[in-house]
């Protein structure tokens, strides 16, 4: 995105100073371009405000973005979506995304290569309705006993007698052992949904926001569950799309424009300092409103250093979260190279140098990244402290075993992408500000505000969503 002119909002201070406050009331600054400002930003310009979206990186998407190497485009992390995503998949089409060509949709499955001894969990391409599609995969799923289906079946209804709430939160791993599930089902099944859902292991993972997901997916309709995988990069699934909206309806998107400081002027306007080379400097420019849409302790950076405030609280809970890593280890291998599936549930065992848990193949994803694999590692802390390099060896020669092929562990390039704080540590109890800060003016959107979604992509959209809809309640007072 270029810059036509560095006047941000219309106000820069060094030009007219404070007494234009009607030109700027309804100009507003969604600072952070992740999914959550990306969201904020198409809502308030929904709305008829003037929007400018600043991203400090180059690239938009924050912790969900297109990341360029030397070899491919890739991106900083492989998503799953789930057709539970109501408003990640509404906003898309607003912004006039193709979701059918963006996105390959696939009933719920847990499908393991051959050399793992897993299971074959797969929901029947037939729309059958919901749950009748999870008795269907249920009946024929191989792998698993007579008493490992029991126990999924007693867990299922348990579950949707309670309403899918608990008294107390407890952590997942006391929640299956309460209804005796049994071990072989923990691994192949909990455990892997657990870490793609949470990214926290189940013995310290949330019960209660693991049910939530589980009541929005496998509790709800039969397309809720069905898992969406990105054919497009993860800048271009959403969050470019948004900025093209926001500029088309005259507002502005900025890569590459830090904001260093902000500032409460008289309770009535914001005053942000902006720096980098999409705005040829630094500017101090004003606005009517602000979403700070940054990571967590970014915006608890930002808010310490505004003077006059108390906003000591606010940053303690902001910098109490506790952050999880994801690796996507990428090998290349010849174009000819494919796998049966799309993607692979594996069985990870740290202890065996086993550290992937899913498998993708990017050809059929993609047709420009033939012969691609990516293979995820949620809650990556352990798997990433190792060389890259030795990583790469030992997920390459994971999938060599796991699929019986050898070919596979013999890889002609890799890339190891993590991505340290991909999100925080769902623990059972955790307490998530809301959108609204003490400041009038001022709200805050990431997937660690107040919600039943862990950090999720789609907890980041319906966090985008509602400090906007905060923002514009407010400013009708």
């Amino acid at each position: 995105m270029s810059v036509a002119d560095p006047d941000l909002a219309g106000t820069p201070a060094d030009k007219r100073g404070h007494a234009d406050t009607g030109l700027v009331a309804r100009s507003i600054a969604v600072v952070g371009a992740g999914w959550a400002g990306c969201a904020a930003a198409v809502e308030l310009a929904r709305a008829g405000y003037k929007v400018t979206l600043l991203e400090a990186g180059r690239t938009l998407g924050g912790r969900a973005r297109r990341v360029e190497t030397d070899r491919k485009q890739l991106d900083n992390g492989q998503h799953i979506l789930l057709g539970a995503y109501r408003e990640t998949l509404r906003l898309m089409k607003l912004t006039g995304v193709d979701t059918q060509q963006a996105i390959l949709t696939l009933p719920l499955q847990m499908r393991y290569p051959p050399g793992t001894g897993g299971m074959d969990f797969a929901a029947p391409a037939l729309p059958l309705p919901a749950p009748l599609h999870l008795a269907a995969a249920l009946l024929r799923a191989k792998g698993l006993n007579r008493e490992d289906k029991l126990s999924l079946a007693r867990f299922s209804t348990a579950a949707r007698w309670m309403g899918w709430r608990l008294q107390n939160d407890c952590t997942v791993g006391e929640l299956l052992a309460r209804f005796d599930q049994t071990p072989r089902l923990i691994q192949l099944m909990w455990r892997p949904l657990c870490l793609a859902a949470l990214n926290t292991p189940p013995e310290r993972a949330s019960a209660q926001v693991f049910l939530n997901v589980l009541r929005d997916s496998l509790g709800a309709t039969r397309r809720a569950s069905d898992m969406l995988l990105p054919r497009a990069d993860l800048s271009a699934l959403f969050p470019e799309a948004a900025a093209r909206y926001v500029e088309a309806h005259g507002g502005n998107a900025r890569g590459g424009a830090k904001v260093d400081a902000l500032r409460s002027i008289e309770g009535r306007l914001w005053q942000l300092d902006i720096s980098g080379a999409a705005v040829g400097g630094t500017w101090s420019t004003y606005f009517g409103g602000v979403v700070l849409a940054t990571g967590a302790s970014q915006a608890a950076t930002l808010l310490h250093d505004i003077p006059d405030c108390d906003t000591a609280a606010l940053c303690g809970q902001l910098t109490a979260f506790e952050p999880e890593a994801i690796t996507t280890v990428y090998l290349q291998y010849d174009a000819a190279t494919r796998l049966d599936l799309p993607f692979y549930a594996l069985l990870d065992d740290p202890f065996n140098h086993h550290y992937g848990q899913f498998v993708f193949d990017r050809s059929q994803l993609d047709a420009r990244q033939a012969g691609l694999l990516a293979v995820v590692i949620s809650a990556s802390g352990p798997a990433s402290a190792q060389p890259q390099e030795l990583l790469a060896e030992a997920v390459a020669v994971q999938l060599a075993v796991d699929f019986q092929r050898p070919e596979l562990g013999r890889p002609t390039w890799f890339k190891v992408i993590t991505e340290k704080r991909a999100t925080y540590a769902s623990v059972p109890g955790l307490v998530r500000p809301g959108n609204a800060t003490p400041l009038p003016g001022l709200f805050l959107a990431g997937d660690y505000t107040t919600g039943d979604y862990p950090a999720t992509l789609e907890s980041a959209v319906r966090s985008g969503i509602a400090a906007a809809a905060l923002l514009t309640r407010s400013a009708a007072q």
